[in-house]
Order: structure tokens, then sequence, then C-alpha cells
């Protein structure tokens, strides 16, 4: 999972990227897209110009950095322009710092939208003057939209011909998909009101009529430490998963041995005395 646009400052900042750190998801993310992106991206190509780009809930930049490398190395007569939607200023920064450091990635004008997805498709609908974009991609972040299915009907209707929106989620009966539905009533509740993976996007798609095809990014990481009470590398990874302050402060004894049970027995799988949790994702491409 990752950053929530609205909130993830400060120490939530620090929570997020100890997580990226430990579970290796943006580098389970960038060793699958080099299969899947080139080829779309010339797809989408074809007879244009120009390309237009947008990410939205982009974090700290550092797959929207590779994307667009890629793009160029793809595309290098292309000229490209990236718009980025982001809730955390902190984030951003990271971001602006990663653009200041690629020389490459000066070449392409951003314009930056430090605001919620929701924020943003207010204020593109008040103006009633769409900016269409060739790629639109949407990476852990449809969690924290208030609906789903408007949220994909509006990015879709920004897409120019030939173009695509891409939602990268947590795949259906994993393990987070296992823990946040199992555990519904103590975890969705703030800022995470209702858990979404991959079952849940496919089937708005499907509703809305639209085409897709759907890509495997197979990831696990080591939760082992989560099950010795007194690892603060255990409690920061639970914090994070459940998205508690304190995990054993938050809920009471019976909930905490029920995830922790879970996250071992159902969520997991054992080798060589590590447990290890997995957290595959989804790459969904929907069509223009």
């Amino acid at each position: 999972m990752a950053a929530e646009q609205t909130c993830y400052e400060g120490s939530a900042v620090q929570s997020f990227r100890f997580y990226l750190e430990h579970s290796g998801e943006h580098k389970a993310i960038l060793k699958r897209i080099p299969d899947i992106l080139p080829g779309e991206f010339k797809r989408i190509a074809a007879d244009k110009s120009s390309l237009d780009v947008l990410g939205v809930g982009s974090g700290g930049g550092e797959v929207d950095v590779e994307i667009l490398t890629m793009l160029q190395s793809t595309l290098p007569a292309v000229p490209i322009t990236a718009d980025i939607v982001e809730g955390s200023s902190e984030l951003t920064d990271n971001f602006r710092a990663l653009v200041a450091k690629s020389t490459n990635l000066q070449k392409i004008p951003f314009v930056w939208h430090i605001m919620s997805s929701e924020d943003y498709e207010r204020q593109v609908k008040a103006k009633g003057d769409m900016k269409r974009f060739d790629f639109i991609h949407m990476v852990q972040m449809v969690y924290y939209v208030d609906s789903l299915a408007d949220t994909i009907k509006f990015y879709h209707s920004l897409l120019k011909n030939n173009g695509t929106l891409m939602i990268i989620i947590e795949t259906a009966d994993d393990g987070w998909d296992t823990l946040w539905k199992t555990y519904k009533k103590d975890l969705c509740v703030h800022p995470i009101t209702e858990y979404r993976s991959s079952s849940e996007v496919i089937a708005c798609v499907k509703s809305q009529g639209l085409k897709y095809e759907e890509h495997i990014i197979p990831n696990s990481f080591d939760i082992t430490e989560c099950f010795n009470p007194g690892s603060p590398t255990g409690e920061r990874l639970l914090n994070y998963m459940t998205a508690k302050d304190n995990f054993y402060e938050s809920l009471t004894p019976e909930t905490r041995a029920g995830i922790l049970d879970l996250l071992k027995n159902k969520c997991s799988t054992e080798k060589d005395g590590r447990v290890l949790f997995s957290s595959t994702m989804s790459c969904i491409l929907i069509h223009a």
C-alpha cells in the first residue's frame, strides 16, 4: 500500500518510507513494469507528436521518475509534459528533488498540483477546460478516494485517443486483502474507510464497459519481527500495516492476537524460519 494523499506529513512520511524500505514494494514494481510499459507507450504514441502524462497520488516520485525515464528512452524524439497530483507537500518536495538530480527529466515541463485527487477533480470541473492526457497512472492510491467508480470514470474521461489509465493495487485474496477484509470493522476507520483490491477495481471497470488488461507484480516481504513483541521493527510494521499509530494500544488483546494469527497463518508463507507476507500487486491497464 502507499501514501495517503492528504495526511502524509511528518511522522507519517517516516512510517511510509520505513515500510517502502522494508517491503521492497517499489523494487517489485520497477522490476515488472519494463515488461509492460514500453510496448504500451509505443501503442499510445502512434501518430502523436507529443505526449502528456498525469501522475495521481505520486508520493515521493520514485516510481514516477522511472516511468518518465522509461517513456523518454522508449520514445526519445517525442516531447513529454508531466502533471503531478499529490496531497503531501513533504513527499512532493522529495519528488522535486529527484527531478532536480535527473538531467533527462529537466527537459520535461512539470506542473505540480499539491492537493487530493478529489480536489483536483473539483478544480478541473470548475475550470471546465480539461487538459487531456495520453498516460495517467495511479500507483497504490485508490484506497484513499471517496468513490472508486467516480474516480475511475473521471480519470478515464481525461484520456486522449489511444490513451491508457494504469492502476497498480494489491491483488484480490492476497495478504493485504485478507487482513483488511477480515478485520474490516477494526481497520477501516481512518484514513482508509473502505479497503479495495484488484477485484473492486476490475468490477468497476467492467461495470463501466471499459477495456482493460491485468498484469501481475509478484512481491512478498519479511514480517518475522512482527511476532516478537519487543521488536521496534515489528511494531513499526504492524502500525503501518494496520494504519494505527500504536498497534498494541489501539486494539483489544483479542483483536491483536487474531490479527497476528491471521498474518502468520493466512497471509504469509514460512521459509527458512522466516515469515514472508504475500503482497502481490496487480497492474491494470484501462484503455480509452
